[in-house]
């Protein structure tokens, strides 16, 4: 099995490419943004909050690239952008488990976080 074998560093890996969706950080908060069904981009923006145009353009572009989120015509002009099968499966799946894991143990990570940042210089 050649997965069992992957080297992190070969582009090819899946492994790598799987980690790779959570090196962005603005990617998960889109895609739980749009897990209740389609939003304008002003909407997205808007249910968001703290992120700028450029980098939602960046993150939607990303994630439309990676099959995560699709973008569909509306009425009229209107672009509608929506989690694919495979981003929602993402969503439901390892990213449930992340936010479970995150439940259970904040409270030991984020105080080691901080501690962290408080020592950098």
């Amino acid at each position: 099995m050649r997965e069992e074998h992957c080297d992190q560093f070969v582009a090819d890996c899946r492994l790598r490419a799987a980690t790779e969706l959570f090196a962005h950080t603005w990617d998960v908060v889109v895609m739980a943004a749009l897990r209740d069904g389609p939003l304008r981009r002003r909407e997205l923006r808007a249910r968001i909050g703290a992120i700028s145009d450029k980098v939602l353009t960046e993150t939607l572009q990303r994630l439309t690239g990676h099959g995560l989120v699709a973008r569909e015509p509306g009425a009229g002009l209107r672009i509608d952008y929506r989690l694919t099968a495979l981003g929602a499966s993402l969503l439901e799946g390892p990213l449930r488990a992340l936010g479970v894991w995150m439940a259970e143990h904040g409270d030991e990570l984020l105080p080691a976080q901080e501690l962290v940042r408080e020592e950098k210089p």
